[in-house]
């Protein structure tokens, strides 16, 4: 098991979707989302869309996305 920051999902989405040879607009319409949202889950980590990446990780690799995990620490 590896843990996975939101950049790391973001860069594995769009690794994964090229290799299976879709565009971001078959993404797009496989996943009932605009292209937009799949620009933005593949190259705009800070913005929250975990779900959207864990969803086309899924959809096009052998893995699944098990989380999400938070921590805390000190300040």
């Amino acid at each position: 098991m590896q843990f996975l920051s939101e950049a790391d999902l973001a860069k594995l989405a769009g690794r994964f979707r090229k290799k299976a040879k879709k565009s971001r607009a078959q993404a797009a319409r496989e996943m009932h989302v605009s292209q937009t949202s799949v620009f933005n889950a593949e190259e705009t980590p800070a913005q929250s869309l975990a779900k959207l990446r864990a969803r086309m990780i899924e959809k096009y690799s052998e893995f699944t996305v098990a989380g999400p995990v938070f921590y805390l620490k000190r300040k």
